[in-house]
């Protein structure tokens, strides 16, 4: 469940998922982000939210 940051609402599904690399640590390894964009009921407004991280 994602939480709304303008009305806080909480948001079930994920109107859409992809998978993206993110910036190397210190130690030079990449994090691999599930992201997922939301569509608020309450306030109309869509927002994005990291749903999982990895390590590759």
């Amino acid at each position: 469940m994602a939480k709304c940051p303008k009305c806080g609402t909480e948001v079930s599904t994920p109107r859409k998922t992809w998978k993206m690399a993110g910036r190397p640590d210190k130690a030079g390894k990449r994090m691999q982000l599930e992201i997922g964009l939301f569509d608020c009921p309450g306030c109309k407004k869509s927002f994005r939210v990291v749903l999982s991280k990895k390590k590759i």
